[in-house]
């Protein structure tokens, strides 16, 4: 029997993103940061826990005047948020699943854009993109976001779970050149806890949540679903967060949208498509390297 969430897992998992398959399943044997058995391929495996985390993780990150300011000057979320997005989300899915040489070379590319972001906040602050706080907080945010929402929505994980986790997302941070990034849930509880006081209110954090609502990101037949996943992402934000930001009266989801995100994400954990990243990885590991020697990418030094 044919599930209904099935199109919507195809969309997120490859139709969305409109990647070439050989990013993932090139080169042959070539491993990546996190292996088949890792947590990280558990969570970013969840097209519809990565939904829902990368648009908490938005939040946050705006929260922070300085990459605020960045994101919202220097980036198309206004322009073309579904571009944006989803170059966001093929982002998180190379860091994950593609080959070391392949990440390694992206990450590059990321890198060299956040070395010419630089300005000042409404406020006078001068920013830089590749400040090393702004790259911290703005990876922090997004490994504390997907791995909430894979919990909230997939099946809690356990302490160890969690601890490997942050650990892989510190490894593949290292890329993006963050040497400091959490590597346990409780060095992400204390550095979010230091962090809390820094974050501000502001118009731009609900004009974003109105363009997540509103603007065409997912195809019309969808669309529907993107103030849900908003709602979802509003929830996925600590309460104390929420306040902080002055977004603690947006409405939450409704117990009837809470079990239909459950049941879409339940579906995505069972569905598996030829070509969604997770898939085309596994099809790349199996495959002969060219040399026995290959060993990918050697991971930057911090």
């Amino acid at each position: 029997m044919t599930s209904p969430f099935r199109p919507l897992v195809r969309l997120l998992t490859g139709d969305l993103l409109d990647f070439d398959p050989k990013l993932f399943l090139e080169p042959p044997g070539e491993p990546a940061v996190a292996g088949p058995g890792s947590v990280s391929w558990q969570v970013f495996g969840n097209p519809v826990a990565l939904a829902v985390g990368g648009i908490a993780a938005v939040l946050l990150e705006l929260g922070e005047p300085r990459v605020r300011a960045g994101v919202w000057d220097h980036s198309s979320f206004r322009s073309d948020p579904g571009e944006r997005i989803r170059r966001t989300g093929l982002g998180a899915l190379i860091t994950a699943f593609a080959g070391t040489s392949r990440f390694a070379a992206y990450a590059d590319r990321v890198n060299g854009i956040h070395a010419q972001v630089r300005g000042e906040t409404p406020e006078g602050q001068p920013y830089r993109a590749d400040q090393p706080e702004l790259l911290r907080w703005v990876q922090a945010t997004a490994a504390f976001c997907f791995v909430e929402s894979y919990a909230a929505l997939v099946r809690p994980l356990s302490p160890r779970e969690s601890d490997a986790f942050y650990a892989e997302a510190a490894a593949g941070a290292r890329y993006y050149r963050v040497a400091d990034a959490p590597a346990s849930q409780a060095e992400m509880g204390r550095y979010l806890a230091g962090m809390r006081v820094a974050l501000s209110p502001s118009p731009v954090i609900a004009e974003f949540l109105s363009i997540m609502r509103e603007r065409p990101v997912l195809p019309p037949a969808l669309r529907w679903l993107q103030p849900v996943l908003v709602r979802g992402a509003i929830e996925r934000v600590p309460p104390a967060f929420r306040e902080q930001l002055g977004i603690a009266g947006e409405q939450g989801l409704s117990a009837g949208e809470r079990r239909l995100l459950r049941l879409a994400a339940a579906a995505a954990e069972r569905i598996r498509l030829p070509n969604d990243p997770r898939s085309l990885a596994e099809q790349r590991l199996s495959r002969r390297p060219p040399s026995a020697s290959l060993a990918g990418a050697a991971p930057p030094r911090s």
